[in-house]
């Protein structure tokens, strides 16, 4: 049948509230309720004094359709799903950063298979199981098991419930898989390409006999098109096929090894959020946040620049590169003689941008980007075509030079969400750290020597103005106001761990790790408040590290991963809380990976083959290794192990060919060139 569908935005917001109600009040409550599974996955097992109802939501996502899947366990046993479905590339009137076509789509009785003439009861669930996916195992009265398998298609527009049903029972049954096929048309003049056709359907209808232990599969399909375009008829077993393709691709690159195994799976599981929120539009292959607030077919300075574009060549998905490339060619759009600063966000697939928070200090954040992913690509002609934004966004930068040396930008990240002054630690800091790749970039692009002179002398000029502008005694501990007059902690003061300068180490890590600032759930944006960001805990992790903070700083470490993947609300790091009812945004996964790769491994990109080392093997841990790493354009392993007092570094290329070996005591540098990997 066909509907007209009217704007449910309203009841959105209630039904967001009150999962943010929901949420906080169960806090912790399911702490110990997921375990790890041995195939790569986390497992619940039910038992019978587990406190119900529970309620949960995942994100997921595939190149044409967004999904937040709304799960849930009620007071009976029993699974419930309402699915946040988003087409990115069916844009919505107005055409903004959040015009994506989004539709909530519930399971309908209609829907329900009919057992021996009879509706299937709607079960006790035995066990649910993530791994890219949501997998729920059933046991139902009539003597059926199910095992319901929910995730997005990697390249349709539609998400897919994916149901198996068997007779554990020693008599034969009849099944009735019932043919359903429901359509919604939209309102014509609130689609920016007129109406759109929102599908849901069976695939695998009909009668079937049972005997005992056999099983039958079957599908529900729910999609959305243009009018006009051809109908998406669905192939589940196909569509399942390539999406358990690509979590097993993500899952053999990049591969954390470390005693501790929370860390290795989180760690995993990262790998795949960060890298399937990548949409294919008419822009060009553009990674989104998602969330919530439909951060789709767009892009930021923070959240892809600076966040998850540094990531994606270690990863060596071609896909997660070509996006990156494509993020800065959009912002490179936007370069101009005057100097006026380039948006902050680059949204409607690229046809649009938002700048409504004004300089964010985003040509900090693109130039530490770019600078950072060219030199880790390995690809010079990358580095070519990158260089006029890098080089542009520097000269940006100089001219906002204030007579005390700081950067001046309108805000930061937080868009005036918190006070941020005229001058902020964040982006002196980015644009610290964006001089000294970009003295790397230059010299491996032959250009001027005279240039990388400048850049160099220019980072050590920052680093005078970030310890004489920012050093200060905030809530009694020695550490850096985040901009001036600020007088209460700032979570951000881990900025200079992450960018080198450890002078003010040891009051930073204090004031981080303290009571004022530390909570269960990660670092309180600052002192006095309730508001978590994720974005700030992992960057403050990774430079805890960094500054040889290694045993304060994985006992964080492995508390923090232990909730977001095993707690309350999982399987992956979030944005915020109480903003956005804690959505899995993409980019945050990308830094929770660069804790280890940066922070951890302490790899720092200094030119297309080179990089300097400076593991960080926490005392308990007699080694750890990444493996399969694609940066500086080649495949290799590397190995830390601990010898007395001695660190030893082993690197190998894809054959398994030792090319760096040495040992040297912890915290000193090792300088590694990868030639040899050719």
């Amino acid at each position: 049948m066909r509907v007209q569908i009217k704007e449910i935005a309203v009841i959105i917001k209630i039904f967001i509230a009150s999962s943010m109600i929901c949420l906080n009040a169960q806090e912790f409550k399911f702490e110990q309720a997921w375990q790890l599974g041995e195939v790569g996955d986390i497992v619940w097992n039910l038992k019978v004094d587990d406190a119900l109802p529970h309620k949960d939501h995942m994100a997921m996502s595939g190149q044409k359709v967004d999904m937040i899947l709304e799960w849930g366990i009620n007071s009976s046993g029993g699974f419930e799903a309402e699915r946040l479905v988003r087409w990115p590339m069916l844009r919505t009137i107005p055409d903004n950063t959040h015009a994506s076509l989004e539709r909530r789509l519930g399971d309908k009785a209609a829907i329900v298979p009919e057992i021996n003439g009879k509706k299937m009861s709607i079960g006790n669930v035995q066990t649910l199981r993530i791994y890219g996916k949501l997998t729920v195992e059933s046991m139902h009265q009539e003597g059926i098991s199910s095992v319901r398998t929910i995730f997005p298609s990697v390249l349709s527009p539609a998400v897919i419930d994916r149901i198996q049903l068997t007779n554990t029972t020693d008599k034969e049954m009849e099944i009735r898989v019932p043919a359903w096929r429901e359509e919604q048309d939209t309102s014509e003049d609130k689609g920016l390409f007129g109406v759109y056709v929102i599908t849901e359907f069976i695939e695998g209808e009909g009668i079937y006999k049972l005997a005992p232990g056999e099983h039958i599969s079957y599908a529900v399909i729910r999609s959305a098109r243009k009018l006009d375009d051809s109908p998406y008829f669905g192939n589940s077993s196909a569509e399942y096929a390539a999406r358990q393709s690509f979590i097993d691709n993500s899952s053999k690159k990049l591969i954390l090894e470390t005693p501790d195994p929370v860390l290795d799976r989180l760690f995993d599981f990262s790998k795949i959020r960060a890298s399937e929120s990548i949409f294919s539009t008419r822009g060009g292959l553009m990674h989104g946040p998602g969330g919530y607030n439909r951060y789709l077919a767009a892009i930021w300075a923070n959240d892809q620049a600076e966040y998850i574009n540094p990531f994606f060549p270690f990863l060596g998905d071609p896909i997660g590169n070509e996006s990156a490339m494509n993020s800065f060619r959009h912002f490179a759009r936007f370069m101009n003689p005057q100097y006026n600063p380039i948006p902050s966000s680059i949204v409607a697939e690229g046809r649009d941008f938002w700048n409504g928070a004004g300089d964010r200090g985003d040509m900090a954040m693109i130039a530490y980007g770019a600078t950072r992913f060219a030199l880790a690509s390995g690809n010079t002609e990358y580095g070519k075509e990158l260089w006029p934004l890098i080089a542009w966004c520097l000269e940006y930068l100089e001219r906002k030079e204030l007579p005390n040396g700081s950067i001046a930008s309108d805000s930061d990240e937080l868009e005036g969400r918190f006070p941020a002054g005229k001058a902020n630690l964040s982006t002196i800091s980015l644009y610290y750290d964006a001089l000294i790749s970009a003295a790397y970039l230059a010299e491996e692009l032959g250009l001027d020597t005279q240039l990388t002179k400048v850049y160099k002398k220019k980072s050590e000029k920052l680093r005078k103005v970030i310890f004489k502008n920012y050093k200060a005694t905030i809530e009694g501990f020695d550490t850096y106001q985040y901009y001036e007059g600020n007088t209460e902690l700032r979570s951000w003061i881990c900025f200079p761990l992450t960018v080198g300068i450890y002078n003010r180490a040891e009051g930073t890590v204090d004031a981080l790790f303290s009571p004022k600032l530390w909570t269960k759930s990660g670092l309180l944006t600052k002192s006095g408040t309730t508001t978590v960001w994720d974005r700030s805990t992992l960057y403050a992790l990774r430079g805890v590290f960094q500054a040889g903070f290694v045993d304060r700083g994985v006992t964080k470490l492995k508390a923090f991963s232990q909730n977001r993947l095993l707690g309350d609300h999982v399987p992956y790091v979030i944005e915020a809380y109480p903003e956005q009812n804690q959505s899995h945004l993409s980019a945050e996964s990308g830094l929770y990976c660069r804790i280890f790769i940066e922070g951890i491994f302490g790899i720092r990109p200094t030119g297309f083959s080179t990089f300097e080392c400076t593991p960080r093997l926490p005392k308990e841990w007699g080694n750890m290794a990444l493996k399969n790493i694609h940066a500086f354009g080649r495949k290799w392993d590397m190995e830390v192990v601990r010898h007395n007092d001695l660190i030893e570094v082993n690197i190998k290329d894809g054959m398994g060919k030792i090319i760096y070996n040495r040992s040297l005591p912890q915290g000193e540098t090792h300088q590694i060139t990868l030639n040899e990997l050719e």
